[in-house]
């Protein structure tokens, strides 16, 4: 695209905005309608064009950063039925009190996902008690009942230990990792300024006791959900934040004591303006817990603003937008290796949209450019665990909330399970093209060497992509610098390599239907979840991406010397 030339997806929604003006009382469903026909319209112009000729720099010299074998991860939350916003009412029974935990479709997803880090937490989890019958209880053992005089909309909750057990029996059935997010405002008390004193620990002692006597596995323990300075429901102060994870370290040591290991402690799950007002908040949290104490750091994101927002797929397609939370990545990678180098980062919660998402846009394809943008992203900067909101629950489920069928981004979940291992390799566009996204990983579970390129093309034009690789081969020096061109290893004998396609049924990104090389992505008559196979090509031409799509490409045999397992 040269100098001053506007780019073919601007100029045809611009087209369609102005052409579309007078034939419309109303300006609230304009962009999406637009962005809908220029999505529709790209076949026919793919069938024109040859595509845009652009090349993807891999640097496979080195490592850039690594995630967890369980970087992938999911939330089940608290609300019920009732919960609902900007008269939406998503939730159905998918609360962690009340889900159907025999439901085939979520036992499938879970062991198609596993191992899954699955985070049991969100804002009501502050106001949840535990009925262990171990101690008497601060406060009693009610219902949850929506109450709008209650910050959280919600009075009451508690979990019995007979949901705990049911729901843990289908965590160990099925591979899953618990992370439990404790109650932190339990049996506090405030002062009349309305500071916060000491949190009470006795009956997140009692729960946590219950649970090691009954040999029940928890990954993580957590503590408190959104209760920084950028608060949901209350602000907790640095300092007092940081004696009570260090209370709750003192309770896990001495609970697990003679284990042969020990769960993490992972907090504080802020609201996420980390590289804002409170990074100093952070700074004070860090240096008072001290090392020892925390094993990761955890924030939520919600990037794209509010799920009534009516221009959500814009933004989800606009690469500005996708870039919009750097700052806070690079300020937690500062906050680590200055303040507290022996804990990690977490994304703890990650929506897109807050407040439920949206129907027809969290749970539909067009997501699936964010989500899979923000598992690529997060990955360069040695985050460790990738906590998507959620696995099922409001319009941002992995899974739809009454029928449990898969949303598409439950297949991109899978895909990116499957193929982008732990390993993250420096990844750059040659060309100034940044509609086109791409990340690079050691290719998962592979013992010769594989890569795989995930390239998102958030662009109305088909690309023909070349990646080029430099790495030295097996056996050879690092300081070799041959390269590996057009998706070949020159020196290899790899003839082939696996493309996974992914698409807009209809070519409309509303669709709640994900086509993967062309073929919908649909139950099987006996209710299991579909292959997920790639096309195997000869790798003796450059890739090519259709508009709006995204694609993993594979190379099992590329024999980048780092992407090794051992």
């Amino acid at each position: 695209m040269g100098p001053g030339a506007m780019d073919p997806i601007l100029h045809a929604f611009l087209l369609c905005l102005l052409t579309s003006l007078s034939a419309v009382s109303t300006l609230s469903t304009l962009p999406q309608t637009c962005l809908c026909e220029v999505m529709n319209s790209t076949a026919t112009q793919d069938s024109h064009e040859d595509g845009l000729h652009l090349q993807v720099e891999v640097d496979g010299r080195s490592v850039m950063a690594t995630t967890d074998t369980t970087y992938l991860c999911a939330t089940l939350d608290w609300y019920p039925q009732d919960r609902c916003n900007y008269g939406s009412c998503s939730w159905d029974h998918a609360s962690i009190l009340y889900i159907d935990l025999s439901n085939s479709l979520l036992e499938k997803s879970l062991v198609a996902l596993s191992p899954l880090r699955l985070r049991l937490g969100g804002t009501v989890q502050d106001q949840i008690v535990y009925d262990t019958k171990l101690g008497s209880l601060a406060q009693p053992c009610l219902p949850l009942v929506k109450d709008d005089s209650f910050i959280s909309d919600y009075r009451g909750g508690c979990l019995s230990m007979e949901r705990w057990i049911a729901l843990t029996n289908l965590f160990a059935r099925t591979g899953t990792l618990p992370a439990f997010g404790l109650n932190a405002l339990y049996n506090r008390n405030r002062s009349a300024d309305g500071v916060w004193g000491p949190w009470d620990p006795s009956n997140a002692h009692d729960f946590i006791k219950f649970t090691v006597d009954h040999g029940i596995f928890v990954e993580a323990w957590e503590l408190g959900n959104e209760l920084t300075m950028n608060h949901v429901v209350t602000s907790i102060p640095a300092k007092q934040y940081a004696q009570d994870v260090k209370q709750l370290r003192s309770i896990i040591t001495t609970l697990y004591k003679g284990h042969s290991q020990q769960p993490l402690l992972v907090a504080p799950d802020s609201t996420g303006n980390v590289a804002g007002n409170e990074y100093d908040w952070y700074i004070t949290f860090l240096n008072e817990s001290g090392p020892g104490v925390l094993d990761g750091i955890s924030r939520h994101i919600y990037n794209l603003g509010p799920g009534n927002s009516l221009d959500l797929v814009e933004k989800i397609l606009n690469y500005t937008i996708l870039d919009n939370d750097l700052d806070n990545y690079r300020a937690v990678q500062r906050l680590i290796q200055t303040y507290g180098p022996w804990a990690t980062a977490w994304v703890g919660e990650a929506g897109g949209a807050y407040n439920s998402g949206k129907n027809l846009v969290s749970n539909a394809f067009v997501n699936s450019f964010w989500y899979l943008d923000q598992l690529g992203l997060a990955a360069t900067f040695n985050t460790k665990a990738y906590c998507r909101q959620t696995l099922i629950g409001g319009n941002y489920g992995l899974l739809n909330s009454t029928t449990f069928r898969p949303n598409p981004d439950l297949y991109s979940a899978i895909l990116w399970k499957r193929l982008m291992g732990r390993i993250v390799l420096a990844t750059k566009l040659k060309d100034a093209y940044p509609q086109l996204r791409s990340y690079t990983h050691c290719q998962a579970g592979s013992k010769t060497g594989g890569l795989t390129v995930l390239l998102i093309n958030l662009s109305n034009a088909t690309l023909s992509v070349v990646v080029d690789i430099k790495s030295p081969f097996v056996g050879e020096p690092v300081s070799s610098k041959n390269k590996m061109s057009g998706l070949i290893p020159n020196k290899s004998k790899v003839t082939l390599r696996h493309e996974y396609h992914l698409s807009a049924s209809n070519g409309d990104p509303h669709s709640q239907t994900s086509l993967l090389n062309g073929t919908p992505l649909e139950l099987t008559p006996l209710g299991d979840l579909p292959n997920l196979d790639p096309v195997v090509t000869e790798n003796i031409s450059p890739v090519s991406i259709r508009a709006f799509s995204i694609a993993f490409v594979a190379l099992p045999d590329a024999q980048v010397p780092v992407c090794i397992y051992t």
